[in-house]
């Protein structure tokens, strides 16, 4: 913990996360009339909530990093070298996370994806 006397005479307290100790607080203790009235539903008994949460999913075909200067350069025709090769599956990306790898498909002229496999089996567990 740090006092530091301001310019105008107010005392200013900092506290530095190391002098804090979670261990000394007795949250399991902790009551109130509203948590007593009404029981706590903990995570692993009802998932059907989280189930309705939207998420982005996106088939991320290759990427590459190059200089602005670079991309600044290139013009209609350009041609920019991806980090993929042709036949390689594509990655799953939901939220911007990687969940797995997939292969394109298209279904009522619309592109879909068909997953070949899927990385975050935290994910893949959620399911009922």
């Amino acid at each position: 913990m740090t006092d530091t006397i301001m310019s105008d005479g107010t005392e200013k307290t900092t506290i530095d996360g190391e002098d804090i100790n979670f261990d000394d607080f007795q949250l399991e203790d902790f009551d109130t009339a509203e948590t007593a009235a009404e029981p706590v539903q903990h995570a692993g008994h009802d998932l059907n909530f989280f189930k309705n949460i939207p998420v982005t999913v996106t088939l991320e075909v290759a990427s590459k990093e190059l200089s602005l200067g670079d991309l600044m350069k290139a013009g209609e025709g350009s041609v920019i070298e991806l980090d993929k090769m042709n036949g390689e599956p594509l990655d799953v990306k939901v939220n911007g996370s990687l969940l797995g790898h997939a292969e394109v498909v298209v279904v009522n002229d619309k592109y879909g994806l068909r997953l070949i496999d899927v990385i975050d089996t935290a994910l893949s567990s959620v399911e009922s």
